[in-house]
């Protein structure tokens, strides 16, 4: 190529610089396209948020979905959740809040005992809150509970009041004599749960005994024992009881047992009656949260955890009929 040529193509692709340049970027002209409306506006924050789940059920199901749908509507466009389901195993809680720590997320929701425990020895910096918890100063260890966690952690617990779940079932049951308390023995929140229920029914009049399993493999035994010692069965909010209700509704119906169960989801599969609270809505208590400790307006090492603000007598028709039981007038059947 020759001199001139050389001139000439220089000239022209200096040309098509300026033209691009005087079209775009900087300029800020009507040409620039508007932003996807369901996507984060340039300048806008985003987060990614991991949500460990326990394991499948319908009461964990509707906590992580309250908690996903707030965060949507308090910062749309702006969260991507990683969700992990832990298959009740508490290994995996361990390995997926590894995971969720090594990608550095914003936040963890640990919905359920185990994976707030997991969440708790993966780190020490990143906000976690829990969900579908029963009590933290049992699942941390913490002494002298104050009804704040502090550090790193707080959430929504999904404790209905024990004294009221006695009450219930004394309501219910005034004339039974022993009372059988069925629940998991690998969840500390369940220990916690039959310890505490069982003082309040021992001042009642009542003879408890505790019926413990292990895991599913021995509900069902343990379930026909409980069945043969016991007028009344209470269930407290157990998740592998939860996620087997079939199994025990198979034992307690067949022996005329009714159970008294510490949630809506237990009682839809294997109770009679029980003091609901709404799973959606300790979910979508905890996006609240979330959005704020997201957003900066809030520090989780001052916020205290949060309880359901109503509670609801409710009742499963099908065994109620099963059992030739009539609840009283202020009772909700279970949709």
């Amino acid at each position: 190529m020759n001199v001139l040529s050389k001139v000439t193509s220089l000239a022209a692709a200096s040309a098509m610089v300026l033209s691009l340049a005087a079209c775009g970027g900087t300029s800020g002209t009507s040409s620039t396209p508007a932003p996807d409306s369901s996507t984060p506006a340039v300048g806008t924050a985003s987060y990614t948020v991991g949500i460990c789940q326990q394991m499948t059920h319908e009461a964990l199901d509707a906590a992580t979905q309250g908690f996903k749908d707030a965060l949507n509507e308090l910062l749309p466009g702006q969260v991507t959740f990683e969700e992990q389901d832990a298959g009740g195993e508490y290994a995996n809680c361990g390995t997926i809040m590894d995971g969720f720590v090594s990608e550095g997320v914003d936040l963890i929701l640990a919905n359920a005992t185990y994976p707030l425990q997991a969440a708790a020895s993966a780190t020490a910096d990143i906000p976690i809150l829990g969900t579908s918890v029963t009590d933290y100063a049992t699942a941390l260890s913490i002494d002298n509970w104050t009804g704040t966690v502090g550090g790193n952690i707080s959430g929504t617990s999904d404790l209905a009041p024990l004294d009221q779940q006695a009450a219930m079932l004394q309501e219910l049951f005034p004339d039974a004599t022993n009372v059988g308390l069925l629940y998991c023995s690998g969840e500390p929140n369940s220990v916690y749960q039959v310890e505490t229920i069982q003082g309040y029914l021992e001042d009642m009049g009542y003879t408890c005994a505790q019926y413990a399993f292990t895991d599913v493999n021995d509900l069902s035994s343990v379930a026909q024992t409980a069945c043969d010692n016991s007028d009344v069965i209470y269930i407290p909010t157990d998740n592998t009881a939860a996620a087997n209700t079939e199994t025990i509704a198979n034992v307690v119906i067949p022996a005329g047992v009714p159970v008294i169960a510490g949630e809506s989801g237990i009682c839809s599969g294997c109770g009679v009656a029980t003091l609901s609270i709404s799973y959606y809505d300790i979910g979508y208590k905890t996006g609240e949260m979330a959005a704020q400790i997201l957003t900066g307006e809030a520090d989780i090492s001052t916020m205290p955890v949060e309880y359901a603000p109503n509670v609801t007598k409710m009742y499963n028709a099908a065994n109620c009929e099963a059992l030739g039981l009539t609840m009283p007038a202020d009772y909700e059947p279970i949709a």
